[in-house]
């Protein structure tokens, strides 16, 4: 996504598996890089991630 990541859209990377293709590779972005998954962010579960990513983007964008 060469203009970066809109909030509320899907990162086209993430496989099936919600799993990065570009994970360990030198054109993965800096920022997904740097992120670090916690349970306060991305709960427990993909519909919690889903629930809580969305709304930290929504209240930052």
């Amino acid at each position: 996504m060469p203009e970066g990541k809109p909030a509320g859209v899907r990162c086209v990377q993430l496989d099936e598996g919600n799993l990065c293709r570009l994970f360990g590779q030198p054109e993965r972005p800096a920022v997904c890089a740097q992120f670090s998954a916690d349970p306060a962010v991305c709960g427990a579960t993909d519909e919690q991630a889903i629930r809580l990513l969305g709304e930290l983007e929504r209240l930052t964008a």
